[in-house]
């Protein structure tokens, strides 16, 4: 004898149409709720890719920009050091050009000087000439010279004439 009770006499019956019943009333509830925080979940990991993405094509921007301003800044500086060595130059042949003429300045001033210098002992020379033949006139007027004494007196003045030199170059 087979007893078959009825379905709703078992409890796992009563706890399966709870269940189905639970989930009728409320799992529209339950999977909104679910399903609004999936939403959310996705939204705000979508909004994060979207940040995420913004941020790399910044980055990226600002990587092109920097490369750029290098770029500039190496072109700049290229530009300053030629800049730099023409000046240099410039500057080493302006030098080396006064040096040159200050250099032709001091020998035209030491050639002018040494000339000078000629002039003076030149014109020494003649005074000492002029002194020793008056002195040599006056000797032979006031004693009547001879030929004999003619040539005594210019060959004492000849000697003479290199202390009278040396005298006039000490005044």
């Amino acid at each position: 004898m087979h007893h078959e009770e009825s379905f709703f006499a078992d409890p796992k019956n009563w706890v399966v149409v709870a269940f189905v019943l639970f989930f009728v009333l409320f799992g529209k509830k339950l999977w909104g709720a679910l399903s609004g925080m999936l939403d959310a979940r996705a939204a705000s990991v979508k909004a994060e890719l979207e940040e995420a993405s913004r941020l790399r094509r910044e980055a990226e921007s600002m990587l092109r920009d920097a490369e750029k301003q290098r770029a500039d800044a190496l072109a700049d500086a290229k530009a300053l050091i030629e800049g730099a060595r023409a000046e240099a130059s410039r500057v080493t042949a302006a030098a080396a050009a006064e040096a040159e003429a200050s250099a032709k300045r001091r020998e035209k001033m030491a050639i002018d000087r040494i000339a000078a210098a000629e002039k003076a002992a030149v014109d020494d020379v003649r005074l000492a000439a002029a002194d020793v033949a008056t002195s040599a006139a006056r000797q032979v007027l006031a004693e009547g010279l001879s030929a004999d004494a003619d040539a005594v007196l210019i060959n004492q003045a000849i000697t003479q004439l290199p202390t009278a030199l040396a005298a006039r170059r000490a005044a």
